[in-house]
């Protein structure tokens, strides 16, 4: 991790002394990019209050997990972890064990229940009270406090101190919660109504992170086009397509992404923005979910197969070389083979150049998790494997196309599975391994060699 970003005064934090000097904190993250950046504000929150990070549990003094509830084998693993963590809280009973994320807001009473040995539970949106709560946990024993919607949020997540993962990129959320009613998803209810971040705030950080080195900023929110319909600023609304190009012009940055639009709200404006701020990477994730009308129709999207497609279209015709992902769920209740072979065809047609393929899991407390007609798993799996050799077969095809041709990656550091090889992405989002010892941050120029259906191989280019 990188260097923490703190206030001007490294003295206090929100009005409190640093009272921790000397003992250190691991944190372990569960789920999606929201949890990752979330996970850098705790750590940067502890640092701020004298605390340095170990490399594992064995030597922490406050061990944090955050979790995700998306799925619910995020639900098993999170239980397993923390079966884990009661031997080591049994030879070390002064270790404090904090457990937040969506999980935590969700089902605080079944973590009392089934890990006694937690000390604090703390919701989405109590981010800023970890101190405080750490603090009660220590004098007075275990605490939950979650986020209540009646309750105002005190703190966006990124106006929290940090510690950043790395020193060239950073995650900004510019929204938090979700107004849509997807009936697969349990994101609503943990993380609760849209709130969208004042864009002179949002700058602000963006100016400073780009002022310490960062030259690639990732916009955050659950649904990043509806950025602005809560805010009135003077009788005017900002729109999202207005703040990436604010965010653009931001000198020092050099590459500008966001994560997720709804196909519903994505319209020409965005991909205008897009194609004309020459920092925004041409690199869209625009979530199909279901290719079939009446499955659609069932997850409340909001839009049909054919609808999607055309705004598909007008993104390509917009911004040249746009790179598209997807995620796509097989085996959504009721789902029929006539259903999943609708889903193939638009996943034919749109070509995407990455999909992350999930198979349906039921959340309790959504409406999907009551729907009758379940699909078996073994009917499931079928479905998936086929849908994964397709996209598969279409990803390759995608990244054959770019051998021979040179483009402008920035290296994220060393290879995980060769040290005489360096990752880098492109604009595209596409992780290109070459070889060298180039340092994280670097822009370079590089002919792609080789393609696979998940990276490609290159050179640097002279």
């Amino acid at each position: 991790m990188s260097r923490i970003a703190l206030p001007d005064s490294l003295a206090t934090w929100h009005g409190r002394p640093p009272t921790r000097h000397g003992r250190r904190y691991f944190v372990r993250t569960f789920g999606c990019q929201m949890n990752e950046h979330d996970s850098e504000r705790i750590a940067g929150m502890l640092e701020a209050d004298g605390m340095a990070a170990a490399t594992g549990v064995d030597e922490a003094d406050v061990i944090v997990v955050n979790t995700c509830t998306v799925r619910e084998n995020a639900d098993n693993r999170l239980y397993g972890y923390l079966g884990a963590l009661k031997a080591v809280k049994d030879r070390c009973p002064d270790l404090r064990i904090i457990v937040g994320g969506c999980t935590a807001q969700k089902d605080r009473e079944v973590i009392r229940q089934r890990a006694g040995w937690v000390d604090v539970v703390l919701g989405t949106h109590n981010l800023h009270r970890v101190l405080d709560l750490l603090d009660h946990a220590e004098e007075r024993g275990p605490v939950t406090e979650i986020w209540d919607e009646a309750v105002s949020i005190e703190e966006f997540p990124s106006s929290l101190p940090t510690r950043r993962a790395t020193h060239h990129s950073a995650w900004v959320t510019i929204t938090i919660g979700c107004d849509n009613s997807c009936t697969f998803c349990i994101v609503p209810s943990v993380r609760g109504r849209e709130m969208s971040r004042r864009p002179d705030e949002i700058m602000r950080e963006i100016e400073d992170l780009a002022a310490d080195g960062v030259v690639e900023v990732m916009l955050l929110g659950q649904n990043v086009n509806s950025y602005g319909r809560d805010l009135d600023l003077g009788g005017r609304k900002p729109l999202f397509a207005d703040l990436l190009r604010r965010v653009g012009e931001v000198d020092g940055v050099r590459r500008v992404r966001f994560t997720s639009p709804h196909p519903k709200d994505f319209g020409p404006e965005v991909a205008e923005a897009m194609a004309s701020t020459e920092a925004v990477c041409e690199q869209l994730h625009l979530p199909l979910q279901s290719g079939s009308d009446r499955i659609l129709a069932a997850m409340h999207r909001g839009y049909r197969a054919d609808r999607f497609l055309e705004k598909l279209e007008m993104a390509h015709s917009l911004i040249p070389g746009l790179s598209v992902s997807t995620d796509v769920i097989v085996g959504f209740p009721g789902e029929t083979e006539e259903d999943f072979t609708a889903t193939l065809e638009v996943v034919r047609q749109a070509r995407f150049d990455q999909a992350y393929t999930f198979q349906f899991s039921p959340r309790a407390g959504t409406p999907a998790a009551e729907m009758g007609d379940q699909v078996a798993p073994p009917v499931v799996q079928e479905r998936f494997d086929r849908l994964v050799t397709l996209q598969n077969r279409i990803s390759l095809e995608k990244n054959e196309e770019m051998v021979g041709r040179r483009y402008e990656v920035l290296v994220e550091g060393a290879s995980r599975k060769d040290p005489e090889m360096v990752t880098a992405r492109t604009r595209g989002n596409k992780p290109v391994h070459l070889p060298g010892d180039h340092a994280a941050g670097t822009f370079l120029t590089v002919q792609i060699e080789r393609a696979a259906p998940h990276h490609l191989m290159g050179r640097l280019a002279f």
